[in-house]
């Protein structure tokens, strides 16, 4: 089937516009959380996925544009998976012409000897794979670590957290790591993972599968997207608002002492907007209403 130009004219006027918004979103995410600073070496773990082939190829785009100036290295961990291809990550970066590090660990062995067949082997493989990048980061000389998480990601485990461990707890944007030693980010917290699918498909990554873990089925991170990708076609932009609310937290409507001081709470005597209206009706984001007699029929 011929393309006419029109198609084709159509197809590069959208992928320019997907290019503008996962940039854009990319430099904000930058500048909310003050990620990159002056003066930084990057070290961007690639995996061989669309997310952190699309981090490293938005990151190297915006070093040319940015006011500021910092360096990225791209680092990919081979953790000697059977049939791994070993060659695609430093040819594609070679090509790049971006400078790279492949560090060797065969991580897959002990997590195939640990494991029982048939578990889950994320966690300990990340525990792995984290401990060596960490390290790694120290020989580079790396003044932060960047993770290919996008906001699909950080919103699925904030519902894995509440589910499974009784935590309102998610990835932040920024961290320090559990060795002290680094300061962890994820450019991509603001980029929807479908628009980093598309973008994949544009720039033609050479996408490499993870055949360790990515082929165990009924994963509990599975089941929470796809949860979360059906309420997404039942109510369009519930997945924009849950996520806006994780950085509308009220800690003194939540339950926990150790963010709020319930025990010494005492009546000020004047008015407060932020106090407890639980008998008004509930504004929603869009600025509408939940009527009360809604509230009471449906809980």
């Amino acid at each position: 089937m011929n393309v006419s130009a029109k198609q084709i004219e159509k197809q590069r006027y959208e992928n320019n516009k997907l290019a503008k918004r996962l940039r854009r979103e990319v430099g904000q995410a930058i500048a909310d959380f003050n990620m990159i600073e002056d003066g930084d070496k990057v070290m961007v773990c690639l995996s061989g996925g669309k997310d952190s082939f699309g981090l490293l190829d938005i990151l190297l785009y915006l070093k040319e544009k940015a006011p500021i100036d910092f360096d990225v290295v791209a680092v990919n961990l081979d953790q000697k998976q059977p049939g791994f291809p070993a060659d695609v990550l430093p040819n594609y970066l070679k090509n790049l012409g971006v400078p790279f590090h492949i560090e060797n660990e065969d991580t897959y062995s002990i997590v195939k000897r640990v494991i029982p067949e048939g578990k889950t082997t994320c966690s300990l493989c990340s525990r792995l794979r984290r401990g060596v990048l960490y390290r790694v980061a120290g020989e580079l000389g790396a003044t932060k670590i960047a993770l290919g998480h996008h906001r699909d990601d950080i919103l699925a485990t904030l519902f894995l957290n509440m589910f499974f461990a009784a935590k309102l707890k998610t990835m932040p944007p920024k961290l320090v790591s559990d060795d002290g030693c680094n300061v962890v980010i994820r450019p991509l917290a603001y980029c929807r993972e479908k628009d980093l699918e598309a973008w994949a498909g544009v720039r033609e990554f050479p996408i490499i599968p993870c055949n360790l873990c990515g082929s165990q089925p009924n994963l509990q991170r599975q089941q929470v997207k796809q949860m979360l990708v059906e309420w997404e076609k039942r109510f369009p932009g519930r997945i924009e608002t849950m996520f806006r609310s994780l950085a509308n937290v009220v800690p003194s409507h939540l339950m926990d002492p150790r963010l709020f001081d319930f025990a010494g709470l005492k009546p000020s005597g004047r008015p407060d907007p932020d106090g407890d209206r639980a008998f008004d009706p509930e504004e929603l984001a869009d600025g509408s209403i939940i009527p009360l007699e809604f509230k009471a029929l449906h809980g």
